[in-house]
């Protein structure tokens, strides 16, 4: 049974930094792309950023360029989602998501072609 569950999320204030965790079971991260979405209240879900299964090739929407980064632990079958300078527009649901092997081109709007998809973990940016 393939399970995503992410992890780290939580209140910060705005400029601060989190790190959240997407850790895969069931499936070897080695072979598959991971996806971080997010959805925050009355809007859609947005694509933030993919790693892909074979070669770690990594990708980012406009939104979060240089603020968030992606990252692949092997050994812990665990993708991170650095976030910094957080704002409280990215106050949302954060999920990550697994597709075989990569990313796709459309990656950013592929929540519903993903293979599996985690359950999410809230973020929270206010002073």
């Amino acid at each position: 049974q393939v399970q995503l569950v992410e992890s780290g999320g939580g209140l910060v204030q705005p400029g601060g930094s989190l790190r959240l965790s997407c850790a895969a079971s069931g499936i070897i991260l080695d072979y598959w792309a991971i996806g971080w979405f997010r959805q925050a209240p009355g809007k859609e879900r947005e694509g933030l950023s993919c790693i892909s299964g074979s070669d770690g090739s990594t990708y980012y929407a406009d939104s979060v360029k240089g603020r968030f980064s992606i990252s692949r632990d092997n050994a812990k079958n665990t993708v991170y989602l650095q976030m910094n300078s957080l704002k409280a527009e990215d106050t949302a649901v954060y999920y990550c998501a697994a597709v075989y092997f990569n990313c796709p081109s459309i990656w950013y709007t592929y929540w519903y072609g993903m293979d599996y998809r985690g359950k999410g973990t809230l973020v929270t940016v206010s002073s």
